[in-house]
């Protein structure tokens, strides 16, 4: 299993440089052998505070395959945390590390993203560098929204069939656009890059090695880039130590006076497992937790965690959590906490972890939970204002698509008009605004519209930052939206080589 530990709320796996590359090859192997495809993220400062503001991208790491420490102030970070990491595995050291097991291994890279020329060049390089590198495609997109983004490009992508998508736009566009677009790639390993491709091709310098031992990398790069980059390195710095500091003072004051040994055993009740943590669970003994975690995984993909009679979770013993959750979900199944105690529950609500958590009261609530199965409801037929009107789920992510979106789509062949009422919705991920985005051109093809009401503030934020307001129009209330009359367009067809023209609803801005 992963060993991660949680830095503001995101989740780094503690890996050697060697071992990162290792992992890598696994999954090149699985995403030739299954087409299942895993995103890698490279986290630094500017990630971490990125994601304290954007819950998409808090969501996107806390999924992602693997989580790599790119900045030095992560690595502090995890040192005066007491779970201190191996290795700095970087962006900019772990691509030409990749291009140079590609050749080796007759891997194919795409390149995808950065100015104009800049793409063409590293690849170049790196192929000198590298005898017998395959680049299986290169490609530059206008600057765009991930939503607003030509077609065309993911086109290419499933033609070239590469093992390694190399993604330069920049955090957090490279992620969220990964996570929009990685299950119709298919492509075995996709990584942000940001800048890396830059410095391969000369645009901007690597700082010397003496800068990068010394966590100065980040002053050298501003003194290349000062204008562009000097207020992103004090709002980063404020922010990164303003809140590690209330990380690293909450764990230390939720931390038992008396130590307890820790324990972990594991029941049956009313046919559900379950595993009871008592005491302190942390780096030095997470062991068998996860050994017992794992096998009654293998068993069934729901997993309860009693921790009502533990008295302390580290920032691994978080970690484990999230990836157990991560590979629940995975499986179909989830992870939920019960019965959490006041300390433990302050901790995971400052790390903003309680909306990804799904926590009970206590055990038997967990239980009775778990016995009642809703079945799904029916889509209902068009109301006399011609529209169909919705419910949708509280939380629309890469699990939950597959199920929810065929029967979206079946909808739409009944009546192409269609109002999602996304009142109780809780998080909306990137893959859930590309599911949006596949529905809104389905309604469209048939001369109907898709239109989004009574959003809650988070999932408005997570629609406007990719600038999907701009394709779904967004309501108030369900009845603002079935108020205003249908308005059918006609759609711009390609022609020859030509993309798609991006299509507008009347009135949008």
């Amino acid at each position: 299993m992963r060993r991660l530990l949680i830095i503001l709320g995101v989740p780094v796996d503690a890996l050697t440089f060697e071992s990162a590359l290792e992992r890598i090859d696994e999954f090149v192997a699985l995403g030739r052998k299954t087409g299942k495809s895993h995103q890698i993220a490279t986290i630094n400062a500017d990630f971490v505070v990125n994601a304290l503001h954007d819950p998409d991208l808090r969501h996107i790491l806390r999924t992602a395959d693997m989580t790599t420490a790119d900045g030095a102030p992560v690595v502090w970070a995890a040192r005066l945390l007491g779970v201190p990491l191996h290795d700095r595995v970087a962006g900019a050291d772990l691509v030409p590390a990749l291009a140079e097991r590609a050749a080796q291994r007759g891997y194919s890279l795409y390149l995808l993203g950065g100015r104009p020329g800049v793409a063409e060049r590293a690849a170049a390089i790196l192929q000198q560098r590298n005898p017998g590198l395959q680049i299986a495609g290169i490609a530059a997109p206008p600057v765009s929204s991930v939503v607003e983004m030509d077609p065309a490009v993911l086109e290419d992508i499933r033609r070239a069939k590469p093992d390694m998508l190399l993604v330069a736009f920049g955090n957090p566009k490279q992620e969220k656009w990964i996570n929009m677009y990685r299950a119709d790639l298919g492509v075995p390993v996709c990584i942000g890059v940001g800048g890396t491709l830059d410095m391969i091709a000369g645009v901007t310098r690597r700082a010397p090695e003496w800068a990068q031992r010394n966590g100065m990398e980040w002053l050298f790069r501003l003194v290349q880039e000062p204008r562009r980059l000097w207020r992103r390195y004090v709002r980063d710095g404020l922010y990164f130590s303003w809140f590690f500091l209330r990380q690293w003072w909450q764990l230390s004051r939720s931390q038992p006076q008396v130590e307890a040994a820790p324990a972990v055993a594991e029941t049956a009740v009313q046919q559900q497992r379950v595993l009871e943590v008592s005491g302190r669970l942390e780096a030095a003994n997470l062991a068998e937790f996860q050994a017992r975690a794992e096998a009654s995984l293998q068993v069934s993909p729901l997993l309860m965690i009693d921790l009502s009679a533990a008295t302390f979770l580290d920032s691994a013993a978080l970690g484990a959590l999230v990836d157990l959750t991560r590979r629940a979900r995975e499986a179909g199944g989830d992870l939920w906490l019960c019965g959490v105690p006041t300390r433990i529950a302050q901790v995971i609500e400052l790390l903003q972890l309680h909306t990804f958590f799904s926590s009970y009261p206590d055990l038997p609530t967990a239980l009775a939970a778990a016995e009642a199965q809703p079945a799904a409801p029916a889509a209902p037929d068009p109301a006399e204002h011609g529209w169909t009107v919705i419910r949708s789920v509280r939380e629309l992510d890469a699990y939950t698509v597959p199920a929810i979106l065929p029967p979206l789509l079946e909808s739409l062949e009944r009546n192409p008009f269609l109002v999602l009422d996304l009142s109780e919705m809780l998080f909306l991920s990137s893959a859930g605004m590309a599911a949006l985005v596949k529905l809104q051109r389905a309604a469209q093809q048939r001369g109907g519209e898709v239109r989004l009401a009574a959003c809650p503030p988070d999932v408005r934020r997570s629609i406007e930052l990719v600038r999907l307001d701009v394709l779904i129009t967004l309501y108030e209330s369900v009845a603002a939206a079935v108020a205003e009359a249908p308005v059918v367009e006609s759609l711009t067809l390609a022609v020859n080589t030509q993309p798609v023209t991006p299509i507008r609803i009347a009135g949008r801005s």
